[in-house]
C-alpha cells in the first residue's frame, strides 16, 4: 500500500489506498477520451494551460516543498528550488513548444512537402522519488505539449506528491483525465504497457526496472525513453582552480542528500594536485551540517528510506575491504531517521563497489590519475554514461576532453544539471532517449511526412524508388 514515511524520523505520516483495477481501467478510458480531443487542438491552444500551471506551482510552492521534505527528506531550500524549476519549465514550454511542434516545410519537387509532429496517444510515466515534482514535470510537460496524455505511476513512497501534481494539472485547466495519477505497484504498471490505450512509456529509475520496462515495451513494439541513473565522473585537472573545484565538488556530491542521478560520484584527480584535493575535500565534507531537512541551516538531510542506508553502507564497507581508505564519515548517524555521514573514500580504483556501482547518498570516491588521458580513461571506465564534468584552467582543453567523454551531458567548470533548454538523457547503461528541449518534446510524436502533388504532375523520382 502506498505510504508516506518521514525519513527524518522513520515515522509513518499517511497511507493511501491503492488504485483498484476497475479505477485504473476507468482512468485509462478517461485519459484516452481526453487525449483524443487534446491532440487535435492547435498547438497554441494546447500551450495555454502551461502558464497557469507555472503560476499554480509558484502559488503553492511552500506547501509542495514541505511535502517533498516530509516524504523524501530533501532540505527545504532545495525543495523550494525544485518547485521553482518546475514552474520555469512550464513557462519555457509555453513560449517555445509551438515553434518546435509546428510543421516544418521541406523543399522538394512536390507542390508542397512538410513534416508534421503528431501525438502518439497516452504516455505511461513511471517516475522516481528523488525529485518528486521535477522528474514528473520534465517528463510530462513535453509529452502533454506534443498532444499526448500522461498516466503517472509515481514511486510508492511519495504518493502525496503524486496526488498533488494531479490536482495542479486539473487546477491549471488541462482537460479532465488528461493527466492521471495511479497509485499502483510496479508490476501492475509494467503490465499496463500491453494495454492498447498506452502508446508509449517513459521511466526514470533503476537499471533493473529499466530492463523490465524496455523488454515489455519492446515486446509490445511501443516507444520507450529510459533514464537509469549514473556514476558521474568529476575530473579535476592539475591546472584547475583547486579551491573552486573543492567547493563545487561538495555541492555536486551532496545535492539532494547525494540522491541524484547526475550528482558527481567519482572524483578523478590528476596526481600533482591529488594530495591537496583529497585533504581539502575530506575536510569540507566533514564540516557539512547534517540534520532535520526542515531546518534551513541543514545542508544534508536523511536518505529517503532505511534500505538505502543499508545499500550505501555496504558499498562503503566492501570498498574499504578491497583497499579504499576512509578519509571521513563511513558510518550511520546515531539519531532517529535514515541518516548517513558525508563520506569520502580515497585510493579507490575500478573493481571496487563504490567505483563500479551507482552510489545514491552522501558518498564520494577519489581516484588518482597519472595525467589527463588517464583521467579520461577512468571516466569512461564505467557502465554508466549520464553526466560528467571537467575542471580546468583551460576551457578549450576541457571542451576537447568533453568531446571524448561517454556521457549525455558534459559540463566544463560547472556542475552538471538539467535545464529545460537543453536535452537530458544518457548513453550506455544510463538509458536512451531524451527529455527537455526540442529533442524531448519530439520524443513522443509521430514524425509524419506529408507530400502534396500539384494538380498537374511534376517530374520527379519514378515509381518504385524508395
Amino acid at each position: 500500500m502506498p505510504a508516506s514515511v518521514d525519513p527524518a524520523t522513520g515515522l509513518a505520516i499517511q497511507t493511501y489506498p491503492e488504485t483498484s483495477a476497475a479505477e485504473v481501467d476507468r482512468r485509462l478510458t478517461a485519459a484516452a477520451a481526453a487525449q483524443s480531443s487534446w491532440g487535435r487542438l492547435p498547438v497554441e491552444r494546447r500551450l495555454e494551460p502551461f502558464l497557469r500551471l507555472a503560476a499554480i506551482l509558484i502559488r503553492d510552492r511552500d506547501a509542495l516543498a514541505a511535502l517533498a521534505v516530509h516524504e523524501m527528506g530533501k532540505p527545504i531550500a532545495q525543495a523550494e528550488s525544485e518547485i521553482e524549476k518546475c514552474a520555469r519549465c512550464c513557462a519555457w514550454m509555453a513560449e517555445h513548444a509551438g515553434t518546435i511542434l509546428n510543421p516544418q516545410p521541406v523543399a522538394t519537387e512536390a507542390h508542397a512537402s512538410y513534416v508534421r509532429f503528431d501525438p502518439l496517444g497516452i504516455v505511461l510515466a513511471v517516475m522516481p522519488w528523488n525529485f518528486p515534482f521535477w522528474q514528473v514535470i520534465r517528463a510530462a510537460v513535453p509529452a502533454l505539449a506534443a498532444g499526448n496524455g500522461v498516466v503517472l505511476k509515481h514511486a510508492s513512497n511519495v504518493p502525496g506528491a503524486a496526488l498533488a501534481l494531479e490536482r495542479a494539472f486539473a487546477d491549471a485547466g488541462f482537460p479532465a483525465g488528461l493527466f492521471a495519477t495511479l497509485l499502483i505497484p510496479g508490476a501492475t504498471a509494467e503490465a499496463l504497457i500491453d494495454d492498447p490505450r498506452i502508446a508509449a512509456v517513459t521511466l526514470t529509475g533503476s537499471e533493473p526496472a529499466g530492463r523490465a520496462i524496455a523488454a515489455r515495451a519492446g515486446a509490445a513494439l511501443k516507444k520507450a525513453v529510459l533514464e537509469l541513473g549514473g556514476s558521474d565522473p568529476f575530473l579535476v585537472l592539475a591546472d584547475a582552480d583547486l579551491d573552486h573545484a573543492v567547493r563545487e565538488a561538495v555541492r555536486a556530491r551532496l545535492q539532494n542528500n547525494g540522491q541524484s542521478c547526475i550528482a558527481a560520484k567519482r572524483f578523478i584527480v590528476e596526481q600533482p594536485i591529488a594530495d591537496a584535493f583529497e585533504h581539502a575535500f575530506a575536510d569540507a565534507m566533514s564540516r557539512v551540517v547534517v540534520g532535520d531537512p526542515i531546518d534551513r541551516t541543514t545542508e544534508v538531510g536523511p536518505l529517503a528510506r532505511a534500505d538505502l542506508v543499508d545499500a550505501l553502507d555496504r558499498q562503503v564497507q566492501e570498498s574499504v575491504a578491497a583497499g579504499a581508505a576512509l578519509a571521513t564519515g563511513g558510518k550511520r548517524i546515531a539519531r532517529p531517521g535514515f541518516f548517513y555521514a558525508p563520506t569520502v573514500l580515497t585510493q579507490v580504483s575500478p573493481g571496487m563497489a563504490a567505483f563500479d556501482e551507482e552510489t545514491f547518498g552522501p558518498l564520494a570516491t577519489v581516484t588518482r590519475a597519472h595525467d589527463a588521458e588517464h583521467a579520461l580513461a577512468l571516466a569512461n571506465q564505467s557502465g554508466f554514461g549520464l553526466g560528467a564534468s571537467v575542471w580546468t584552467g583551460n576551457p578549450q582543453r576541457g571542451e576537447a576532453l568533453a568531446a571524448r567523454i561517454e556521457a549525455g551531458s558534459v559540463f566544463v567548470n560547472g556542475m552538471v544539471r538539467s535545464d529545460p533548454r537543453l536535452p537530458f538523457g544518457g548513453v550506455k547503461r544510463s538509458g536512451y532517449g531524451r527529455e527537455l528541449s526540442a529533442f524531448g518534446i519530439r520524443e513522443f510524436v509521430n514524425v509524419k511526412t506529408v507530400w502534396v502533388e500539384a494538380t498537374t504532375p511534376v517530374a520527379g523520382p519514378g515509381p518504385g524508388v524508395e
